[in-house]
């Protein structure tokens, strides 16, 4: 039982809320007062295969420092991870409620919808969970306020990777570092803790920038060669010439223009010196710009699983493939969604009704966040086929017919669309005497030929009331509801024979307005 003074965390522990009022890190000062290492800086194999041996023996700050200069200095990775993390962000989102749920699980679920629609900047909450997906896991501190009688998270604040640190034990506990061998564990409620899975492993060795780390490196090199290449033979070589018997003083004058000219484009020397230009050594950058291009097609492979949907070089680029790039690219993003809904519901959510519903009892049917991807159905391909199946027996729930055509069931008390009632045509049921005549009487051929005269006669009246009733109803369902109240009476076997009897009638009343051209 929740007391007034504790609640449940996701464990089953209890906690206090006068514990959330202030930041966990906020007595950690240390941690604040941290700059990045920027371990790129003159990375080579071996320093990069040290950072990351270093990362799975626990020591994860480096790693995490690199992957933070990573997407700073590679263009390429950053707008690729930019797409991968920023695609959930188009995507709408909603709290539902478990199986089967009843009406006090309904009512709980939108409670929450209603607190969650009210955390400032929840789009940037989503994007600095995503950050987990380059670094395997992304933490992301709640500043809790009290606003009335509820609690509401005043703020969300990002922390760099690099404050933390996994437990020796299992390496899979994401702690503080607080100067102790283990760290310090992390405050339930406090945190919204994603772990993100890019590839199986322990935390570590899951996130996608390890795999992104080495074409990194291979690029790095690639671009500094080329730059080196451009600089030594893309212009032309300049010589300065100088006479015999030239000062010491005179050829640092002539070295000077020389060194100068090619970026300055003027210079001066003294009379009796000349400055010649040659033509540029021979050389080739291809084998620079291949090496790049390796790389980034590695990158956008790893980051959206294809590279069509990233680059179109005209020779390899077909719209084909491009189509079934983007798919993989949405099988990636469903994948995110459905890790980052459960991180949401165990980390937000739960805590929003713990603190100020007092929990579930059961967390089996806690309502759980989710994303909404459109797989509903056509409406006019749904709105065909539910009618026909239906017809023949299929018993259809309301609530999956609602989820195929992407239209949320109604709420208590929302007003909800009808078909409006059309009001009959001038001359309604006039030229279809004929039609009508001849199924009354091919009904009664059919259902009175056992009869006597008199069954006859009183079944011919029956027909004749249910003409009057087909002429004077505008619609199917004003002619069900005038057969019920006529002959509502009858023993059902006999209600369903006159009800089917006077639809068969109403049926080929239609069929004659239509050949009649009405």
């Amino acid at each position: 039982m929740v007391t007034n003074s504790t609640i449940l965390d996701a464990s089953g522990n209890p906690i206090k809320r006068s514990g959330l009022t202030e930041p966990q890190t906020s007595k950690l000062a240390q941690l604040r007062r941290e700059f990045a290492s920027h371990p790129s800086r003159g990375l080579t194999p071996l320093k990069l295969a040290r950072i990351l041996e270093g990362a799975e023996q626990g020591d994860i700050r480096a790693q995490h420092d690199l992957f933070l200069d990573m997407e700073e200095k590679d263009a390429h990775i950053h707008a690729e991870m930019g797409k991968r993390k920023r695609a959930l962000l188009t995507v709408d989102w909603d709290i539902a409620p478990p199986r089967n749920a009843s009406a006090t699980e309904r009512k709980l679920a939108g409670y929450a919808k209603e607190l969650l629609q009210d955390v400032p900047n929840f789009e940037d909450v989503i994007l600095d969970a995503l950050d987990g997906i380059g670094h395997g896991f992304s933490c992301q501190e709640i500043e809790w306020e009290r606003l009335g009688s509820e609690w509401l998270p005043k703020a969300l604040h990002h922390r760099p990777q690099g404050w933390f640190q996994t437990d020796r034990e299992t390496r899979t506990e994401i702690r503080l570092r607080d100067m102790s061998l283990d760290g310090h564990p992390l405050q339930p409620f406090g945190w919204i803790t994603h772990i993100h899975k890019a590839k199986s492993g322990y935390i570590a060795r899951s996130g996608l920038h390890r795999v992104l780390a080495w074409p990194y490196l291979f690029k790095n090199y690639s671009v500094g060669d080329l730059a080196e290449f451009l600089e030594i033979y893309g212009l032309p070589l300049r010589l300065g010439k100088y006479q015999t018997g030239a000062s010491d003083e005179e050829k640092a004058t002539l070295l000077r223009a020389v060194m100068s000219i090619g970026h300055d484009a003027a210079g001066i020397i003294p009379e009796g010196m000349a400055i010649e230009f040659t033509e540029a050594a021979k050389g080739a950058s291809d084998p620079f710009m291949a090496m790049i291009e390796w790389a980034e097609k590695s990158q956008s492979k790893a980051i959206l699983g294809g590279t069509l949907t990233s680059q179109a070089d005209g020779k390899s680029s077909t719209n084909a493939l491009g189509n079934v790039h983007n798919e993989v690219r949405h099988d990636l993003m469903v994948s995110d969604a459905v890790q980052l809904a459960g991180t949401l519901t165990r980390d937000l959510v739960y805590p929003l009704l713990a603190l100020n519903k007092g929990g579930v009892d059961d967390r089996r049917r806690l309502p759980r966040f989710r994303f909404i991807f459109d797989d509903s159905e056509d409406l006019g391909v749904l709105a065909d086929a539910l009618p026909k199946l239906v017809g023949v027996g299929m018993k259809i729930k309301t609530e999956w017919a609602h989820e195929r055509a992407g239209i949320p069931m109604p709420e208590e008390g929302d007003e909800v669309l009808s078909v409006s009632a059309q009001p009959p045509a001038p001359d309604a049921g006039k030229g279809v005497a004929a039609a009508v005549a001849a199924a009354v009487a091919a009904l009664t051929a059919q259902d009175g030929s056992g009869l006597d005269a008199k069954s006859t006669d009183a079944w011919n009246a029956v027909m004749v009331h249910i003409e009057d009733l087909v002429a004077k109803s505008d619609s199917m369902e004003a002619l069900q509801a005038a057969l019920l109240s006529a002959y509502g009476g009858l023993p059902l076997d006999d209600l369903r024979k006159v009800m089917a009897q006077g639809f068969q009638v109403a049926a080929l009343a239609g069929m004659a307005d239509v050949l009649n051209g009405k």
